[in-house]
């Protein structure tokens, strides 16, 4: 597995973006995958997470209603939809792939490179 997201920005609060992680290995179909994100001088944080079928999906409660994360499993991609983008929503995501899909960072073995967001008020 190799992840590369993409789609990252500078956005007007309120604005959209939407994040890419694509496996260009095309071997991540069996694997959960889910988004984090890092703040300067914060922790990495869960942000959401997809089963490997889509079947299951699960959010932090910061970003419930206004993210939505999908995968295509024919284009091995994972997305990750940001509406209603707030100020606090700025930082470096990254895409994680890993057995399960659950909120914890050792949960997920392989890691992409991030993708700056940066939302202005």
């Amino acid at each position: 597995v190799q992840l590369q997201a993409s789609g990252g920005g500078l956005v007007q609060a309120e604005g959209s973006l939407k994040l890419s992680c694509a496996d260009s290995r095309r071997t991540f179909t069996n694997n959960a995958v889910a988004w984090f994100r890092q703040a300067p001088g914060k922790e990495r944080e869960f942000v959401a997470a997809i089963s490997w079928n889509g079947g299951i999906t699960n959010y932090a409660d910061s970003v419930k209603g206004r993210f939505t994360i999908s995968r295509d499993n024919a284009k091995n991609t994972v997305y990750l939809q940001m509406n209603s983008l707030k100020f606090e929503d700025t930082a470096v995501y990254y895409c994680a792939a890993g057995l399960r899909s659950v909120p914890q960072l050792s949960g997920y073995r392989y890691w992409g490179q991030g993708t700056q967001v940066t939302v202005s008020s």
